[in-house]
């Protein structure tokens, strides 16, 4: 018996890991501290009435014979497929129902979609990146590049045509740094992609934050739907971390190496999934509804809000920083040239404020720090106050 060695090349401490150590350290020694949490990207508003009781009627049907439901559709029911195709008509985009795969979140798919590549496949990844898209390629032992996101093009990296790669993350709105690809700039990528023959995994999980004249999914771009798979996810859309649900589109054309992609993630799914609950599946429905989409966007209001409370303040302080007003993420650039991981700490201990050092999320985050406004309004406010406070003696 031989175990996968692939795993031994992952960085032994998971960012958030260390975080939690460090903050945990800290409030044994100041028990009487007040800590203000703006790091992990987790919401706090609750899932909107209309959401909750979509699922106690789906928990209910399971209560009575003549409704149960067993196994659901491997692809996830049509009526909440149909409901996510009549989505994306909303702001001008044409995805077939039967092109979406409902899944547990977006996370799940990000990882678990290199199933159907091989691994001799070189995987190209922007930094900052989400780690869940390198680590998942670490450990399949695929060949990663990177393409350097940094303040010089607005951390919004772009195809180098001297750069080979088979496979191609993106994130717009993007996690960790909150900038989002304008449409010109996802062409290059998509004309890169479909010139290489490459395929693009395109994260759209913050697609709901966006405020300005930018792309809402990667298939407003012409010629996307012959290289790229898009993922989606509820988690921040609707305040599904806990309840888990997500989709995943894959235009039934998409062919590499003589196979459909399309069909091959299909039998993956059938071989390894089953499914979404039909409880959840009937709240991420409605979700979709006339009702459902202004409930949601009164909570993405509250959170853009705080984002503007932040960004605010960094205008005042005259600290650069992108992110904010198309996402839910703040990234900005630790003052007094301080590193990442001694900017945590400074701020931790002075301000007793918690956020993401950038080195966490690859060598451009070195001398860069994320917050989210995914906190309490109050506790935003209060950490706001902390920061400028501090950082204006």
């Amino acid at each position: 018996m031989k175990t996968n060695k692939n795993y031994n090349n992952l960085v032994p401490n998971y960012l958030f890991a260390e975080i939690a150590k460090r903050t945990n350290n800290f409030l044994k020694e100041n028990p009487d501290k007040s800590l203000i949490k703006l790091g992990i990207g987790d919401v706090t508003l609750p899932l909107a009435p209309v959401v909750v009781e979509a699922m106690k009627k789906g928990a209910d049907d399971l209560g009575k014979k003549e409704t149960f439901k067993g196994y659901p559709d491997y692809e996830g029911y049509e009526f909440l497929r149909q409901a996510i195709s009549d989505y994306y008509k909303g702001f001008g985009v044409d995805v077939s129902a039967d092109e979406v795969f409902v899944s547990d979140g977006a996370k799940s798919d990000c990882g678990n979609i290199g199933d159907i590549f091989s691994a001799d496949n070189t995987v190209l990844v922007t930094d900052p990146v989400y780690p869940v898209y390198v680590d998942s390629n670490i450990m399949a032992g695929r060949k990663i590049v990177y393409a350097a996101s940094n303040q010089e093009n607005g951390f919004a990296a772009m195809p180098d045509e001297n750069v080979k790669a088979d496979i191609i993350y993106l994130c717009s709105p993007n996690n960790p740094t909150g900038s989002a690809y304008t449409y010109d700039q996802l062409k290059e990528w998509v004309d890169y992609a479909n010139k290489n023959d490459a395929v693009i995994l395109y994260d759209a999980a913050y697609e709901a934050f966006i405020t300005e004249d930018l792309p809402r999914s990667i298939y407003a771009i012409e010629g996307a739907k012959s290289c790229a798979i898009e993922f989606c996810s509820l988690s921040k859309t609707a305040g599904f971390t806990g309840t888990r649900c997500g989709y995943t589109i894959i235009p039934k054309e998409l062919e590499r190496d003589g196979e459909n992609l399309h069909a091959l993630w299909y039998r993956r799914q059938a071989t390894k999934f089953n499914g979404v609950s039909w409880p959840v599946q009937c709240a991420a429905a409605a979700v979709f509804s006339e009702e459902g989409q202004k409930q949601i966007k009164e909570n993405i209001a509250y959170y853009q809000e705080n984002a503007k409370i932040i960004s605010s303040a960094l205008d005042e302080l005259g600290i650069y920083y992108t992110g904010g007003k198309n996402s839910p993420y703040i990234w900005l650039k630790c003052p007094n040239n301080m590193g990442s991981w001694e900017f945590f700490d400074f701020l931790l201990n002075e301000a007793n404020v918690v956020g993401t050092p950038g080195e966490g999320f690859g060598q451009n985050g070195e001398g860069y720090f994320r917050l989210t406004s995914f906190g309490d309004r109050e506790n935003t406010i209060e950490a706001v106050r902390r920061i400028k406070e501090l950082l204006k003696k």
